[in-house]
């Protein structure tokens, strides 16, 4: 069971994992070009988690949990801290964590009424964590080079990010409720 558990692409959603403290110190202490280094290795060791798992034959049902957990954790401190330091707007921060939270109190729901299901990421989910990661990396360059070409695009994408947040959170309100529709057995 040992080995199951410390497999390289779960080792590797620990370092990811370890790496959140640092990076959120590193935006804390306007440490933006670290913030930004230590994005990317969480990307790269994001990516090839997800290859080695593959490849190697090494999914596990710790990984299963722990990789979207990770992602989730590094995109919500994100946004929270970079509100924070006023790197992006409350609002748009505020509506990314909140669609977060629901959709964590939805699998809860499932979770105790009908019992594991999965919950895989639809393609509205997709484009918003890619807008998200995006966003992020915009406000981290500003930050750091002040590009005057990006500040438009940064605009734009953040109301990219706020036009799929909503979307992806009404798809996975419907999805959610048809579940538990369907799974829910009836009391005669």
């Amino acid at each position: 069971m040992k080995t199951r558990i410390f497999t390289v692409p779960n080792q590797l959603t620990f370092v990811r994992l370890a790496f959140l403290p640092f990076f959120v110190m590193a935006i804390k202490y306007d440490r933006y070009t670290i913030a930004l280094g230590i994005l990317i290795l969480a990307g790269l060791s994001d990516g090839l988690d997800g290859l080695l798992a593959r490849n190697l034959n090494q999914r596990t049902p710790l990984g299963a949990y722990l990789d979207p957990i990770a992602d989730k954790l590094l995109l919500s401190s994100s946004y929270f801290v970079l509100a924070l330091k006023g790197k992006i707007g409350w609002w748009l921060a505020i509506l990314v964590l909140g669609r977060d939270v629901l959709l964590l109190i939805a699998c809860a729901v499932i979770l105790l009424v009908v019992g594991y299901r999965p919950f895989p990421p639809s393609i509205w989910g997709k484009a918003t964590t890619f807008f998200e990661i995006v966003l992020i990396v915009m406000a981290l360059v500003l930050t750091i080079w002040h590009p005057d070409a990006l500040w438009i695009a940064r605009e734009l994408c953040g109301y990219c990010v706020a036009t799929f947040v909503i979307i992806s959170g009404l798809h996975y309100s419907f999805v959610v409720s048809r579940q538990l529709h369907v799974e829910t057995p009836t009391v005669q």
